[in-house]
């Protein structure tokens, strides 16, 4: 008896989620297609039954992020994209660049734990990787108050302070120096935010 749609919609679902946390804690080039299936408790010849290539896999797990454990990761963060204000983008801040967000691995964002990676990936996992850039600028974009090509610059500013201060802080061996990196990220980032306009 075949199975259900919904069951291959789950299966396919846990295979992408095993293989987010296993990329994130190892890298695209350190897991294998047999660790991610063994992980998620199915077998090995299964995985053609979802996926092409292992990079098709890759692809869809970084792109999944964003709806899967990232929407979690807002929710429990006080991010609502539908409340757009000065306080959902230092909610952002505050939580991107937390020592929490830091030291877990398994769910970090893909952006800072497979820049390199996804450097070196096919064009369908560095758009997935592209996505997740834009959702974060879309929402600093969206909190910023001042002339639209200004904010435009300052929400980029911040995405990259975000992203290059974890992606350093998480290479650094030194603690306390990882430290310091994040709290300037978050401060240079705090101060974009708070930039107010000079009446004419």
């Amino acid at each position: 008896m075949p199975y259900s749609p919904e069951h291959k919609n789950n299966t396919r679902a846990t295979i992408i989620e095993t293989a987010r946390m296993l990329f994130n804690i190892h890298g695209f080039r350190g897991v294998t297609i047999g660790m991610v299936m063994k992980q998620a408790g199915l077998t090995h010849g299964g995985f053609y039954n979802h996926f092409d290539s292992k990079e098709a896999l890759y692809a869809a797990a970084v792109k999944s992020f964003l709806g899967g454990r990232g929407a979690q990761w807002r929710e429990e963060a006080g991010i609502d994209p539908s409340r757009l204000n000065p306080e959902m983008a230092q909610h952002m801040l505050d939580s991107y660049l937390s020592n929490e967000h830091l030291a877990d691995m398994e769910n970090q964002c893909p952006m800072i734990a497979l820049p390199s990676d996804v450097a070196r990936a096919s064009p369908d996992v560095q758009q997935a990787y592209q996505e997740l850039l834009t959702a974060m600028v879309w929402l600093f974009e969206n909190t910023l108050d001042g002339p639209e090509e200004g904010v435009r610059q300052r929400a980029l500013s911040m995405a990259a302070l975000c992203v290059g201060g974890m992606v350093l802080a998480r290479t650094l061996p030194d603690s306390g120096l990882a430290m310091e990196v994040r709290d300037a990220a978050h401060k240079a980032a705090s101060d974009m935010r708070e930039v107010s306009i000079a009446p004419p």
